[in-house]
């Protein structure tokens, strides 16, 4: 049963976390999916470790709420998602624009609200995780190490999102509220890497089906792969002028993607699409998902955001017609690939019954490839991501029961292939890019050998760029490659500093000892 904690807090009160959204006692199986009953506090509960289990569910439930700002931003702020203006739809007082086109500031529409709260959202993931870290080593007893690894993974996880997103944050480890603070990023980096190192060998391999959607030791080596792969960014130095790049990773990242390639536990899948489908819970490539549930406000919303109004329905009404590609997106996939598919483009079906549909005005709807202007794009305008597709008639926008995983084991070949390359071993790169290609073209079509350092840094972000697309990754690939402000079809060039996002304003007046990233004065 795919149910979660309906757990919805965006307040660092220790107290909130528990008036707002009470944690709760589960039966004795460890499904972090089961709807809570009972309410438990510090003080009336966590006597064992079915409760201590319902608090560590509230830690990962958290999770789902970076489905909206943290996805947003780090989608729509590159050219693989616009949300243009339709008529009075999507408009918002211009701050999806604002994120595409990157005019944000500080105190702007898009600040005190996308960035706001996805500031808000990962800071409550830390809270809730020092807080459950703070009972389980009172309450102790045999369980308590591996819980504690959970945790400390889960808290490191968070952030990870915030030292992508914002730099240098402070770095709480308490429950004592008071203001903080601010970390440098290459600090906060070396907290992290310090987390998960610690922890790793505690967490297991792999979890029965009871423990679905919990963090694994491949869960924690991906993150850090990750994370040496993007060091130069993650430790260097943002200017006014753009980033001075720290130390590189490599070796690192090469030698934990391998820890998760070779570990047996993960396997790519034949079908690429069995990794974003309904029921995509069996799937061996993912690595480290969200849960979601057919439940309102307990399920992924993507299908919603790109959907035309009638490609399905639901019991609150039908899609939303907004998030689309631009046409140099989607014309950069080969028409041979197969990935290509996840775009909805020309005469449209219903999703639900494969049978024909109309627009609003009641012609044949056509989604073209191009977006005429982004001010007033009309209804049928832009391709539209099919890759998490819909579940009928769910109960809300909300409601879609496919797991959105932020790591599969095509990424550990992909960061392996890109970490060779910069090594210099560009053959090696090669093959490890073709192990991702092979699945996505027939006949084949691997790429050759021979090319140079320079072409295969070029031939593995297009890839990820076919491989991800509409996974939250763009935004952190191009800042890699120095291409994230570059020149972009409704905006020239944006600024170098806006590779981190301001601190909202709203979050240096509550808190004094912030300062405000370089470049938003």
């Amino acid at each position: 049963m795919k149910t979660i904690f309906p757990i919805s807090v965006r307040r660092l009160s220790i107290a909130a976390l528990f008036l707002a959204a009470p944690m709760v006692l589960m039966p004795a199986c460890t499904d972090l999916t089961e709807v809570p009953e009972d309410a438990l506090t510090p003080d009336n509960g966590f006597k064992n470790d079915e409760e201590i289990l319902a608090g560590v569910a509230s830690v990962y439930a958290r999770l789902r709420s970076t489905m909206w700002g943290y996805f947003n931003l780090s989608e729509i702020t590159t050219e693989e998602v616009i949300v243009p203006t339709r008529g009075s739809d999507w408009y918002d007082n211009g701050r999806w624009l604002e994120i595409y086109k990157h005019t944000w500031t500080a105190n702007s529409g898009s600040a005190l609200d996308d960035m706001n709260g996805t500031w808000n959202d990962l800071n409550s993931g830390v809270a809730r995780a020092n807080l459950m870290i703070d009972i389980v080593e009172g309450a102790g007893g045999p369980n308590a190490e591996p819980f504690l690894a959970e945790l400390r993974s889960l808290r490191a996880w968070y952030y990870y999102m915030l030292m992508d997103m914002f730099g240098g944050v402070p770095v709480v480890t308490g429950t004592e509220l008071q203001q903080s603070a601010r970390a440098s990023r290459d600090s906060v980096f070396r907290f992290i890497e310090s987390e998960l190192k610690a922890v790793r060998l505690v967490l297991p391999r792999t979890r029965p089906a009871g423990e679905y959607g919990r963090i694994t030791r491949g869960a924690a080596d991906a993150i850090l792969a990750n994370m040496y792969l993007n060091a130069r960014v993650f430790t260097g130095t943002v200017t006014p002028t753009g980033l001075t790049p720290g130390a590189a990773r490599w070796q690192d990242a090469v030698n934990f993607a391998d820890s998760v390639i070779n570990s047996g536990t993960y396997s790519l899948a034949i079908d690429y699409k069995r990794n974003f489908a309904a029921d995509n819970e069996g799937s061996r490539e993912n690595i480290f998902v969200i849960v979601h549930s057919q439940v309102a406000g307990l399920g992924m919303s993507l299908a919603h955001r790109t959907g035309h109004y009638n490609h399905f329905s639901t019991g609150s009404g039908g899609p939303w017609n907004g998030f689309a590609a631009i046409a140099e997106t989607y014309r950069a996939f080969d028409p041979a690939d197969t990935r290509r598919n996840i775009f909805l483009v020309g005469p449209q079906v219903s999703l639900e019954s494969g049978e024909p549909i109309k627009d609003r005005a009641g012609a044949p709807l056509v989604i073209t490839d191009t977006i005429g202007s982004e001010t007033q794009a009309k209804e049928n305008e832009g391709p539209r991501y099919n890759k998490f597709p819909p579940t009928p008639n769910v109960p809300n926008g909300d409601s879609h029961p496919n797991d959105y995983p932020f790591f599969r084991l095509a990424e550990m070949y992909l960061i392996k292939a890109e970490a060779l390359n910069e090594l210099g071993q560009t053959g090696a790169a090669i093959i490890e890019i073709n192990r991702v290609r092979a699945r996505s073209f027939n006949p084949a079509q691997p790429l050759a050998a021979g090319l140079s350092q320079a072409e295969v840094r070029d031939a593995v972000l297009r890839e990820r760029l076919f491989e991800f697309a509409f996974e939250g990754k763009r935004r952190q690939d191009l800042i890699r490659h120095g291409k994230y402000t570059a020149a972009r079809r409704f905006k020239l060039v944006s600024e170098g500093y806006r590779i981190l996002m301001p601190i909202p304003a709203t979050q240096i007046q509550a808190n004094p000892m912030l300062q405000q990233n370089p470049g938003y004065f």
